[in-house]
């Protein structure tokens, strides 16, 4: 990494014959600006290549959000717009939206993707890899360094012991002396070698944070149907057959109305109660590692009725030796509707977008069981999004790393 700091101003004035080495390509972030038509490239925080583009016309504008490249092929046919050919092309939603080489005026003219100059584009296809990340805007965005102990930071090589005690591998009948943490004096435990890891396994974690949705109250409810006995099936999120088949029952069981709001107040407040459950908090982190999903679990947002916004926050380096994670943050305007709001029980003002978001990751708490497991896999490249958008409908079940789409 050290190496391509040098090579950041060799870079700029002539983009010709560059390229990253595969592990290097996991830390590039490209940001490209609705405004000012431009692309920009930035690895560790540092600009190593900049181009003009052309986005969508008016009538087929580029959305605006967080995507990562899904897929890259030197040569392809648009599917939706009578075969245009679309060299060099980097797709960033399944959709139809890609980073390729096109005309390049000095306006919006594309039918919602992004062009690119065709000597640019080929550089560009050469210096990344599936999974790096590309954020649109409309204004001129950049990362920046950000330290809070909300951060995950990797595991350390090795752990101090924990005051707790510590017992026999057998029975013994005399006195046992016990070899405990004190101020003077630590007992280091070499940690145990990490298990040998898949390529697939050792790719950069995408981690998301949202507000729970409808999908993940159903989820729950399918779930604590279950373990009531009531067949609600798999807990995907979805209100299908079996589903509605096992709400029913349980309403039918606890004298509760059949009809109206298939999950009401009333059988939700019944169903935790029976189940002896406390309503799940507001948020939920979902995790993703190479385009699958890994994980999902409910996190605390305090103050719900506060906006979050929508914040990016990618590992741009880990130093080896004192096992620190460098993080970079970039904000993004989020727009909200009304009736957004009002579904997500935010209040009508808006919040004030801030370049760090630092009071925002104040708000979110993660278990501590999970934070370690997390610790434990980070590497360079991963990501966190923290939005209130939920899961976008261009973030399909696999083949995807999360979409988040801002306008």
């Amino acid at each position: 990494m050290v190496g391509r700091a040098a090579l950041a101003l060799a870079i700029l004035p002539s983009l010709a014959g560059f390229s990253f080495a595969a592990e290097d390509g996991r830390t590039i972030k490209i940001i490209v600006s609705r405004a000012k038509q431009s692309l920009t490239v930035y690895d560790d925080g540092k600009i190593i290549a900049t181009s003009k583009v052309s986005t969508g016309k008016p009538g087929h504008d580029t959305p605006t959000g967080i995507f990562s490249i899904l897929e890259k092929r030197k040569y392809h046919e648009s599917n939706i717009y009578s075969n245009a050919p679309m060299p060099w092309m980097q797709r960033l939603t399944w959709s139809g939206i890609a980073l390729h080489e096109g005309k390049v005026p000095n306006y919006p003219a594309s039918h919602g993707c992004v062009r690119l100059p065709s000597g640019f584009a080929k550089t560009l296809f050469s210096m990344t890899e599936r999974g790096a990340h590309v954020i649109i805007a409309d204004e001129d965005v950049a990362p920046i360094v950000v330290k809070h102990s909300f951060l995950f930071q990797p595991t350390t090589d090795v752990q101090i012991l924990s005051d707790v005690p510590l017992r026999p591998s057998s029975k013994t009948t005399g006195p046992v002396e016990l070899a405990m943490n004190n101020p003077d004096r630590s007992l280091l435990i070499p940690k145990p070698e990490r298990l040998v890891r898949t390529p697939e396994e050792s790719q950069p974690l995408r981690i998301l944070i949202t507000r729970r949705g409808d999908r993940e109250l159903v989820a729950d409810v399918q779930a604590m149907l279950t373990d009531l006995g009531f067949d609600a099936g798999v807990p995907d999120g979805f209100a299908g057959e079996m589903t509605r088949s096992a709400i029913a029952g349980f309403k039918r069981w606890k004298n509760l109305p059949s009809k109206g709001t298939l999950i009401s107040k009333e059988m939700l407040a019944v169903l935790y109660a029976v189940a002896g459950r406390e309503p799940a908090p507001q948020g939920q982190l979902y995790i993703r590692q190479g385009f699958k999903e890994v994980l999902s679990t409910p996190v605390a947002i305090r103050h719900p009725e506060r906006e979050l916004g929508t914040y990016l926050y990618t590992v741009a380096d880990i130093d080896p030796k004192n096992g620190q994670a460098v993080w970079q943050a970039i904000g993004l305007r989020n727009e909200l509707s009304d009736g957004a709001r009002k579904r997500l029980g935010i209040a009508p003002e808006g919040s004030v977008l801030e370049a760090t978001g630092q009071s925002v990751l104040d708000r979110i708490e993660i278990p501590t069981q999970i934070r370690t497991q997390i610790n434990d896999m980070l590497t360079e490249g991963t990501s966190i999004t923290i939005t209130d958008n939920g899961v976008s409908t261009e973030t399909a079940p696999q083949g995807t790393d999360f979409i988040t789409l801002t306008r």
